[in-house]
């Protein structure tokens, strides 16, 4: 059996006071990291944390495209669509509010 593969739309905000999943806007999904976007540490930081949240390994996140822009679609291997949403989105989780 063919493992599963889950593809989603990010828009990162670098430079953030956190590490982060912020909601959603305009169907991507809004990640906030504390790393600049310079030498990729923006890009590894959400590598980072999209493998935490979904419960895989870093290797298993790969940016399909995007690697230059805020826009991205990444590819995680190992989960079901469904699942990676609801882990990003916290879906059946209770977490803090965002406090603004």
């Amino acid at each position: 059996m063919a493992e599963p593969d889950a593809t989603i739309e990010v828009l990162v905000r670098p430079r953030a006071a956190r590490d982060e999943v912020a909601g959603e806007h305009a169907g991507a999904i809004v990640i906030r990291v504390t790393a600049p976007p310079a030498d990729g540490r923006a890009n590894a930081a959400v590598r980072k944390l999209i493998a935490k949240r979904a419960g895989v390994a870093a290797g298993r996140v790969e940016i399909v495209r995007g690697q230059a822009a805020r826009q991205k679609l990444v590819r995680v291997r190992g989960i079901e669509p469904g699942r990676l949403r609801s882990a990003l989105l916290g879906y059946g989780t209770r977490q803090r509010p965002i406090r603004r």
